[in-house]
């Protein structure tokens, strides 16, 4: 038998034997998908538990979300086109948030990109919108009065945003940061507003009882 007449067989047997390869890939990828939706759900519902002050639950949820993490990486390392197609990253991400939320807000040290296993786009961008999240924790505490405990969120806050403005790379690289670091600048600027009126307004109530107070020891002397 000719080359010639060889190769319409050997198409087919190769065309059979990569649709079930594909149907593996395939299979792979749904596995993984399912994976990196509850890391998003345990990281989400992570990040309530912190904001309603349940640093335990928040860090007990952070912890299944790691471990979920890792089986997501095992599963999908081995097969590029199943770890890069978007959906592995951003489960990365949401881990990367709900820790470096959970760390700032019991002063702990923040952890980095390769203790937490996730790659460095997804970690920064899971910084900027860590940070994003400190808001409504400060907006809380500024309802509440606590004046410097809100201070220090929003230092790190600041701080968050100022260390990612040093990071310059290509969007192919970052993952899209520029644009993730432009919206934490307008929550910072809107954030500072809010921090700023408050504690005028505090000071300016505190003025006027400590105003009172006076003119009342002065009738009473």
């Amino acid at each position: 038998m000719s080359e010639a007449e060889a190769g319409p067989t050997d198409i087919t047997h190769h065309v059979q034997t990569a649709v079930e390869e594909l149907e593996a890939t395939s299979r792979l990828r749904d596995h993984a998908i399912a994976e990196s939706r509850q890391i998003v759900r345990f990281s989400a519902n992570a990040i309530r538990a912190l904001h309603r002050g349940d640093i335990p639950a928040g860090e007990r949820l952070i912890a299944q979300s790691r471990e979920r993490l890792r089986v997501l990486v095992s599963l999908s390392a081995p097969e590029p086109t199943v770890y890069w197609a978007g959906f592995v990253q951003d489960a990365m991400k949401e881990h990367a948030e709900a820790a470096i939320v959970s760390a700032i807000l019991s002063e702990s040290p923040v952890p980095y990109a390769s203790s937490l296993g996730v790659e460095i786009a997804p970690y920064l961008n899971g910084a900027a919108e860590g940070a994003s999240e400190l808001r409504r924790q400060i907006l809380d505490l500024l309802r509440h009065g606590e004046i410097t405990t809100a201070e220090r969120l929003f230092t790190s806050m600041e701080s968050v945003y100022e260390a990612l403005l040093t990071v310059d790379f290509p969007d192919a690289i970052t993952g899209g940061l520029r644009r993730s670091t432009d919206q934490l600048r307008g929550v910072v600027e809107r954030t500072r507003g809010d921090l700023t009126l408050t504690t005028r307004q505090l000071r300016l109530e505190q003025a006027l009882r400590d105003q009172h107070d006076h003119a009342i020891k002065e009738r009473n002397h």
